[in-house]
């Protein structure tokens, strides 16, 4: 059985992302015309790397430690039966068998209604814990960009992302996950508890097009 806690790629879904989409403020006021200044940001990586996020997540890992160790438990005991049944097989009549196979059916239904569950209450609070805070990032986000004087912004982690090649300089991840933190206040979890935090892969930078 798969750890429990490897769901936490749900934050790369589309479904994740496109929440956030929805949640990013607008610009208060168009920008005046001019040269256009381009900036590119990972935004998913920048709300999963701030160390408010990091704190999130890696205390969502902790509370679902020991449903993981459960469900662990209760694989561990399936595959144990599964091969007393089939060393057995020579040995036991099939009344024997047919209720050692019945015992067996039934705890694999009950440890895979839990795993779902388990998935489904792991997924619903990993989604709140990602658009509660994509929203507040995006904030910072969107008031940095008008600072720095850029006129546009793309995200280039998305999976459809038009960003074929851009300059490391304008990618501006780091610099919005800095200023957030700073006005969010959490401090940096400790090196254990950063390194243990689960969080989205990150993306590859963007690079120029094959001709």
């Amino acid at each position: 059985m798969k750890r429990l806690l490897a769901l936490i790629v749900l934050l790369a879904s589309g479904f994740a992302l496109s929440a956030a989409a929805q949640t990013l403020p607008a610009p208060a006021a168009a920008a005046p015309a001019g040269p256009a200044k381009i900036a590119v940001i990972a935004f998913q990586m920048a709300v999963v790397q701030t160390n408010e996020g990091q704190r999130a997540f890696a205390d969502l890992q902790k509370k679902y430690a020991p449903k993981e160790a459960e469900l662990k438990a209760a694989s561990d005991e399936i595959e144990t039966l599964t091969k007393q049944l089939q060393a057995q097989a020579d040995t036991l009549n099939d009344t024997q068998k047919a209720a050692k196979a019945k015992t067996l059916d039934d705890k694999k239904k009950k440890a895979q209604r839990e795993l779902e569950d388990a998935k489904t209450e792991l997924a619903q609070e990993e989604g709140d814990i990602y658009n509660s805070l994509s929203s507040k990032v995006g904030d910072v986000m969107i008031s940095y960009v008008e600072q720095q004087g850029y006129t546009l912004l793309l995200d280039y982690a998305q999976q459809q992302s038009p960003v074929l090649f851009a300059q490391p300089a304008t990618d501006v991840t780091k610099a919005v996950i800095d200023a957030y933190n700073v006005k969010s206040g959490v401090p940096a979890p400790p090196p254990a508890a950063a390194g243990a935090a689960p969080a989205a892969p990150k993306p590859a930078a963007p690079k120029p097009a094959a001709h």
